[in-house]
């Protein structure tokens, strides 16, 4: 029995000599109606800063145009840096696109800053504490997702009982067995990771989904 595997994109908007990133951008929405012309599952953007042949820093608005411009392919990101931002907001955005665009959009969170050291004291000037409480973090989004802090003090309400589904990414088995412990999905980065691959699927073993 043949088995179908679920094919996907992930994009950086990588802005080729003599483009501009309004090209890039509109070449990026090109794919991803390619992509859904043929069947391909997911489309995700990474977030990337600091970079000028990278156009995927605005993840969130990003996933907007893609979602607006296609009608069922799902869209997310691969991903947010959560250390990057605060947890309130990225499940105020993404409780937001799941409103705009039901069953479609994905939130993968990634520790790593996705770009340089002084750029992420930039974005964040407490980037390390964050990122060293990076399960904290991904627990603070699991929490304003729940129909149950509806009672609470501080809430995302747009966010309260959205079907986001949340998506760990990794690139070494630390974040593997972060994934395995919650349960949660986790997105291995085997473009640029390849030696720790196998690792991590055995520290995943079958308590995770993975994705390659």
């Amino acid at each position: 029995m043949k088995k179908h595997i679920a094919h996907s994109i992930l994009e950086l908007a990588i802005v080729s000599e003599g483009s501009t990133f309004g090209e890039t951008l509109q070449h990026s929405l090109e794919l991803a109606k390619v992509a859904e012309a043929n069947n391909y599952k997911r489309y995700w953007f990474a977030e990337h800063h600091n970079s000028a042949s990278v156009g995927s820093s605005a993840t969130s608005l990003l996933i907007l145009y893609v979602a607006e411009n296609t009608s069922k392919i799902r869209v997310g990101s691969g991903g947010i840096m959560l250390p990057n931002h605060s947890p309130l907001i990225i499940a105020e955005q993404f409780g937001t696109l799941a409103h705009l665009y039901p069953n479609r959009i994905d939130l993968g969170l990634g520790r790593a800053p996705g770009t340089d050291t002084l750029t992420a004291q930039e974005i964040r000037s407490d980037f390390m504490k964050a990122a060293h409480s990076f399960p904290a973090e991904i627990e603070k989004i699991e929490h304003y997702f729940s129909n149950s802090n509806s009672t609470g003090k501080v809430r995302a309400p747009i966010a309260e009982g959205a079907d986001v589904p949340i998506y760990i990414l990794g690139s070494s088995t630390d974040s593997a067995h972060l994934a395995a412990r919650k349960g949660l999905p986790y997105a291995f980065a085997s473009h640029f990771a390849t030696d720790h691959l196998m690792s991590a699927l055995k520290s995943i073993g079958k308590s995770s989904n993975l994705l390659i």
